[in-house]
């Protein structure tokens, strides 16, 4: 495992950033290992929904979670408002960077992470190789 640090700065996409990032650095496979900060905007999906939600305001990021790749990525976030109210689901665009997000990121040289369609959920899902 290669543990991996970055900041994003006011303004700047979540989601954008950390796939950019996996283009860029042609990862393979990676974790987000923790990350703290806050959001002046959130677009999330939440639960058995089709759509997301577009949520206006100052927050702060309790979680972020997911798996990422150049082939693909899959992100939850947990964030909370002024009156410590929280929100949880799956992370879109249009997450917008308030003061900061400071990440760490895990990549994993020997695996392989592709999303592949899966007929049974409809979406696509984690598939897994090893690279050895």
């Amino acid at each position: 495992m290669n543990i991996h640090a970055m900041r994003l700065h006011p303004h700047q996409d979540l989601q954008a950033e950390l796939d950019n990032w996996a283009q860029e650095q042609a990862v393979e496979a990676a974790c987000v290992l923790t990350c703290v900060g806050s959001l002046r905007q959130a677009t999330l999906r939440f639960a058995d929904q089709p759509g997301g939600t577009t949520l206006h305001g100052k927050f702060e990021i309790v979680s972020l979670t997911g798996t990422l790749s150049r082939h693909g990525s899959h992100y939850h976030i947990s964030i909370a408002d002024g009156h410590g109210r929280c929100y949880g689901g799956h992370l879109l665009p249009g997450c917008h960077i308030y003061t900061t997000a400071e990440i760490v990121l895990a990549s994993l040289p020997q695996h392989r992470f592709l999303r592949q369609h899966d007929p049974h959920t409809g979406y696509d899902e984690l598939t897994i190789q090893l690279t050895d």
